[in-house]
């Protein structure tokens, strides 16, 4: 891990979320602490990682930062936007595992967000092969925000609150929750502006 770069780009996310690009929404209802929210489409560049959810920012943040500071064809810069998103991709078989392990394997997709006005079109090629550009459709997704530490108990803790929320609600909802982090890790942790994301049917 560059550990200078991914202090560099620490300390090129600003301590209060609400001064850096965030991708655009329409608010359409809020259901307690609940928000369901409409996105546009927009362009991110990702990393899927065979790691936990606790180490996959980690261990995504210095391959992203990377690319968006310019480690692409062209050497093209870009601001840093809001949030770094992280959800599990669906477990798939893995037929060349040895039959003394477990045929099943996932893995962490985490992404950045690029900033608005960027397409695949003009998006600079990644020069790591580990990361890729995707264009994310939009769509409707049931949202709480918390703050707190990015512990694993504090995000079940509010992805139960969310469900149950929608569940009173009579909403359903599809596909792997998506924790949104909008704060650098010096933030302190009541100042965190977090979010646990459900994507609507």
């Amino acid at each position: 891990m560059n550990r200078f770069l991914l202090l560099l780009a620490l300390a090129a996310m600003p301590l209060f979320s609400h001064a850096i690009e965030e991708p655009d929404y329409e608010l359409l209802r809020t259901i307690d602490q609940v928000e369901l929210r409409r996105y546009a489409p927009y362009v991110v560049a990702e990393v899927v990682l065979d790691t936990s959810a606790e180490d996959a920012g980690n261990q995504a943040f210095p391959i992203l930062a990377g690319y968006i500071f310019g480690k692409n064809k062209g050497e093209k810069k870009f601001a840093m936007t809001a949030p770094v998103t992280q959800t599990a991709t669906p477990v798939r078989m893995d037929m060349t595992a040895p039959v003394t392990q477990s045929a099943v394997a996932g893995g962490m997709r985490v992404q950045f967000v690029l900033p608005k006005g960027v397409t695949l079109a003009t998006a600079p090629e990644p020069i790591d092969p580990r990361v890729q550009l995707r264009q994310e459709p939009g769509g409707t997704w049931a949202v709480i925000r918390y703050s707190g530490t990015w512990s694993q108990s504090n995000y079940l803790e509010h992805l139960a609150k969310l469900k149950a929320t929608l569940e009173a609600a009579g909403l359903a909802t599809q596909g792997e929750p998506v924790l949104a982090r909008y704060n650098p890790p010096f933030t302190p942790w009541f100042m965190r502006r977090n979010e646990i994301w459900l994507a609507l049917r």
